[in-house]
């Protein structure tokens, strides 16, 4: 006896017809996919780059500035008024207030320039504490720096502008009796080989020694700096205006 066909023995299922057609679907959904994940996963990643350079020089760029704003009128030695400032278009050294999380209250020198790296040339900081010549012609034993602090990377270097009361801006500031009025800082992409829109300025807080204050004029600062050498010139037993004196 056959058993009757009906509805209730029927199975139901895929064909080979319809399962090869829905790999076949999946495939080209999967190598979409991959096509666009290969286009924009690159653009990605070059983003994330660029905002990571971005705000690692945003905040060189406010490190570097801080710090040259809190330069200090400090001489070289005891016997100098003119002040440890060394300022060309690559570099600048300078003295200022210690600053650090455990920094007792001292004065250390800064340097700020430029060092060749693996990737190019790079902004770097150091320091070393602040020690003032004991010879009269303020010649300093070689400073020995520390504590390096890399500021910019490239493809961005930073150039260095001075300017005095005289608002004229000069490449170098070397042997002068005053700090700069202000400093410029110009950025350059080197990769793009064009000079960035975030240039800027800053203006020195200290521009003359602080016995100089109660003075008119710096002129007659350095004047009254010097007359106490003079005098005690004059004390001295072979002068001629002493023992006309006596």
């Amino acid at each position: 006896m056959t058993a009757p066909c009906g509805p209730q023995n029927r199975t139901d299922g895929f064909t080979l017809l319809e399962a090869l057609i829905a790999t076949a679907l999946m495939a080209t959904i999967l190598a979409a996919l991959a096509t666009i994940t290969a286009q924009w996963l690159p653009n990605w990643n070059r983003g994330l780059s660029r905002l990571a350079r971005s705000e690692h020089l945003a905040l060189g760029l406010e490190r570097l500035i801080s710090d040259v704003a809190a330069a200090e009128y400090v001489p070289i030695g005891r016997d100098t008024l003119p002040p440890l400032f060394d300022g060309t278009d690559r570099s600048i050294t300078f003295v200022r207030t210690a600053f650090a999380p455990n920094a007792a209250p001292s004065l250390e020198i800064v340097r700020i320039g430029e060092m060749q790296g693996d990737g190019g040339p790079a902004l770097v900081r150091t320091r070393t504490p602040f020690m003032p010549a004991v010879e009269a012609s303020g010649r300093r034993a070689p400073l020995n720096f520390a504590d390096p602090v890399v500021l910019v990377r490239g493809p961005y270097r930073l150039s260095f502008s001075y300017a005095g009361s005289d608002r004229t801006w000069r490449t170098s500031w070397q042997g002068e009796i005053r700090l700069p009025r202000a400093i410029k800082v110009t950025l350059s992409d080197l990769a793009a080989s064009r000079i960035a829109a975030t240039s800027t300025a800053t203006v020195i807080h200290a521009e003359v020694p602080a016995q100089c204050i109660h003075s008119k004029s710096l002129a007659e600062c350095f004047a009254s700096s010097r007359a106490p050498d003079q005098s005690a010139e004059g004390d001295k037993p072979g002068n001629t205006d002493h023992g006309r004196a006596q």
